[in-house]
């Protein structure tokens, strides 16, 4: 994943603590011309489980907002929140779910959502985060891989009946009890918790797992707690692979309870600040960067609705007075060109994140003036690295945060390096290596896989094209894989060709991203038939629906007789790309 990636912490770990101003000492600039930087290590890691950071917080800032949902005018204190946990816990502890166990969570953003995030954890129970948009062949390997006990899903969402594909994979649910599920294509899947008031046969509703412990349960609850270590996994986040299918990013609390504190350290986060965050909690940007990084400070996290939307955003943010908001481009470009966007009183707003994709200048500066954000943040990072290795500073020149990704964040150390993995000179072009806690403890169930991306002595290698200069600012210039960007989704095209290669008549596929004005890039496939056999763009897309998220089906389908080699057979996707682009704009 390229991203998009302390007041409180100084009383929980007695550091002394750096604001955003004085980061300049707190950066090793490249030493010797080599393309090497560590962020600053004076402030301890927190060595703490999520469960341990969320007592203290509860603790220390209790009766202000914790969660808010001003759609359904919903909002728990810290208090509410901490008890709401634990009843849940405590559900699943009635459920028999213990400590290592998976559970999966299928649902766009929702109070459950961010309820089972901390319930699993209370319980040393892993979280796997399971891409709302995924179809049939997708959730199917996803369960299986990580070998998901229980699974708690939404009823819909958008064009997805998430309780009809479950029923569809797993039919024998429809004559099982609840909680004693046995199916022949999910057979580690026991459990299924439906977010709805009647989610049918089979099927536990949500609302019933918060009632199902007792007094027995609440009192395990601390036990179990106190038995969890910080390098516990916690989280099983999937990123598509450049192999095909996706692998399962296996992420401790000390990965992530560090990496969000301190992405919102260096916004100059405290417990006054209120977060609007309408990415999705699936992802890293959600889920760590955004909820975790609120705990982690005492501070607010709004939820503006179930998915991004240009004016629930604007309304969240003007309701609740957000000081800081997070988004892709695109979404940040939806709420500037929204017809309604000065009704909106956004004056409390300050600061925020704005990553996933290369950001314009001119949307920065819109952001800065229209937005009152003149303090907003470029973060860098993948799902493997908990994400966030890099982040600019809240008063960086504005060109250096369009420019670059800013400079590294505390206790990480990052080169640019050479095919044979050594350092090049600053300002030289190299693939981006980092190091240091952020970096996951390995892809689930995928040793071989593990090895090939971590390597002499813990380098986790991005495959991103990068460029660091002298005061250490790094700028992202490429891509060693061919990953594509869309509005802030990273697709690996391997993946969609071997789904492409299920398609009995297709002979060859090759697919690519080309430029998009609105997403950044957009899918296009070039696919050579089997004799005699017709291929239209449609049937192609209507072979896909259903059964891949729908931003890897192709925008762009070309039917051709032969793709572009090299000598030595291999397909030239800069070939196609380019031809693709003067093919759609009439050229050819």
């Amino acid at each position: 994943m390229s991203i998009l990636d302390e007041s409180l912490a100084d009383q929980i770990t007695g550091g002394t603590g750096k604001a955003a101003s004085t980061y300049e000492a707190a950066v090793i600039a490249p030493q010797d011309n080599k393309s090497y930087v560590a962020g600053d290590k004076s402030d301890p890691l927190k060595y703490m489980t999520i469960p341990e950071m969320v007592r203290q917080t509860v603790a220390k800032f209790g009766p202000r907002d914790a969660v808010v949902f001003p759609a359904e005018d919903r909002t728990l204190s810290y208090y509410d929140f901490d008890r709401e946990i634990d009843l849940l816990a405590s559900g699943f502890l009635a459920l028999g779910l213990k400590k290592g166990d998976r559970v999966g969570i299928w649902s766009p953003n929702n109070f459950e959502w961010i309820l089972t995030q901390y319930a699993t954890a209370r319980i040393g129970v892993i979280q796997v985060n399971i891409n709302p948009a995924y179809r049939l062949s997708e959730l199917e390997y996803a369960l299986n891989k990580s070998g998901c006990k229980a699974l708690i899903t939404a009823e819909s969402f958008k064009t997805s009946d998430y309780l009809s594909m479950i029923r569809t994979l797993a039919p024998e649910i429809d004559t099982s009890e609840p909680g004693r599920l046995s199916a022949d294509k999910l057979p580690a899947l026991e459990i299924v918790i439906g977010i709805s008031e009647d989610p049918g046969p089979g099927i536990f509703p949500f609302k019933e797992i918060q009632a199902l412990g007792g007094p027995a349960q609440q009192l395990r609850l601390d036990d179990i707690t106190k038995s969890l270590s910080p390098d516990d996994p916690i989280n099983i986040q999937f990123t598509s692979g450049t192999t095909g299918a996706p692998k399962g990013a296996t992420l401790t609390h000390f990965n992530i309870v560090n990496n969000a504190s301190q992405v919102v350290d260096r916004m100059n986060f405290t417990e006054a600040d209120r977060l609007c965050i309408p990415v999705p909690l699936y992802h890293c940007f959600g889920m760590v960067m955004g909820s975790l990084g609120c705990v982690t400070h005492g501070a607010s996290m709004v939820f503006p609705g179930e998915a991004f939307d240009p004016e629930e955003t604007l309304a969240a943010v003007a309701k609740t007075k957000c000081t800081a908001l997070y988004g892709v481009p695109t979404m940040f470009v939806g709420m500037l060109d929204h017809p309604k966007l000065k009704d909106y009183d956004l004056s409390s707003l300050r600061t925020g994140v704005m990553a996933g994709a290369p950001c314009p200048i001119e949307v920065m500066k819109r952001v800065n003036q229209e937005m009152n954000m003149s303090e907003v943040t470029i973060c860098y990072g993948m799902t493997e690295t908990s994400p966030v290795s890099f982040q600019s500073d809240v008063d960086d020149p504005i060109e250096k945060r369009v420019s670059t990704v800013g400079r590294i964040l505390p206790h990480v150390e990052v080169k640019v390096v050479d095919e044979n993995g050594v350092a090049v000179p600053v300002g030289q072009q190299g693939e981006l290596w980092t190091r240091g806690y952020s970096v996951m403890q390995g892809y689930w169930d995928e040793e071989e896989k593990t090895k090939d991306a971590i390597v002499d002595g813990g380098w986790m290698r991005t495959g991103d094209l990068a460029i660091l200069d002298e005061e250490g600012y790094c700028q992202i210039v490429g891509r060693l894989k061919d990953m594509i960007i869309r509005g802030g989704e990273n697709i690996y095209p391997r993946e969609i060709e071997e789904f492409l290669f299920t398609h009995p008549d297709i002979q060859e596929v090759q697919v690519f991203g080309i430029p998009d004005e609105r997403f950044g890039e957009e899918v296009c496939t070039w696919i050579v038939a089997r004799d005699d056999a017709e291929i239209t763009e449609q049937g192609i897309k209507d072979f896909c629906k259903n059964q891949i998220a729908h931003y890897k089906v192709p925008r762009h389908v070309r039917v051709v007789s032969e793709l572009p080699m090299t000598v030595t057979g291999k397909p030239q996707k800069f070939v196609m790309r380019d031809e693709m682009v003067k093919y759609l704009e009439g050229g050819a």
